[in-house]
Formats: structure tokens, sequence, C-alpha cells
């Protein structure tokens, strides 16, 4: 199984379905231009693909604070529904850690909506700590 960083439109319009499955408010018109938008910023798409489908796709990007140096954030990661509970997200997961000690990070960060306990529990199991409260206000 190969998990590649999409860098053809084409690629990225692969992952459409499944970030579409996490994020139903995207525009599939605009989608394209806006992963491209927020490549220039180092946003990167990561796939496997079975049967010409992104069967699991992650959206991340390196960070740096000072609080705590260098690091991975994970936007975005999902498995296609009727895929589940084939590992995908984890062997995703392995590659982005993997992915992310290769690129010196020594920490890998997320958020996951309160009402999400199925991630939850896969996080906590792939090793992940709940360190804190994340607020956000609309403005």
């Amino acid at each position: 199984m190969n998990i590649t960083i999409a860098q053809s439109d084409s690629e990225i319009m692969l992952c459409w379905d499944a970030l579409h499955e996490l994020r139903p408010k995207l525009v599939r018109e605009n989608f394209i231009m806006q992963a491209r938008r927020m490549m220039k910023e180092g946003f990167m798409i990561a796939f496997i693909e079975t049967e010409g489908k992104a069967v699991c796709v992650a959206g991340f990007r390196f960070e740096e604070m000072l609080f705590r140096g260098k690091s991975v954030y994970v936007d975005d990661l999902v498995t296609l529904p009727e895929h589940r509970s084939k590992k995908y997200g984890s062997k995703m997961m392995d590659w982005i850690i993997d992915f992310a000690k290769k690129h010196d990070c020594k920490q890998i960060h997320l958020d996951s909506g309160v009402q999400r306990f199925d991630a939850h529990r896969f996080y906590l199991n792939k090793g992940f700590n709940i360190t804190s409260h994340h607020f956000a206000m609309d403005i």
C-alpha cells in the first residue's frame, strides 16, 4: 500500500470524495484552487489509493511555535465510510508519524470535534494525549 502526496490537479481532485465526507461545506468547483492556495503556504494532502479511489486522505502541514518548536499539524484525516475498519487510517497515521520524525519534528498536533468519540478513541489508541482545550471565536 503506497501513500502519495498529491501534486497534480488530478491527484488533488482524487481526494475530493474523502475530504468532502469530512468537510461537507467544501465546494467542488473551488476545491483545487483552495487546495493550491493552501499548498503555497505549506499544506500537503497525502492519500492511499485503492482501485482508482483515494480511500484515506490526510491534510497536514509543518508549523513552528515558540513553545513547542517544529511540529506537524494534521488538519484532516478521513477514510471513506465503506473502507473504514480496514486499517487505512492507522497506516496513514503511522506514515505521518514517520514523516514528522524524518523532518525533525518532535510532536504531531491535531484538533478533533468534541462529538467525534470514535476519532478520539483512535487518536488515544495511537498514543496521542489530550493536552488542551481549543478555543475559537467567529468574527
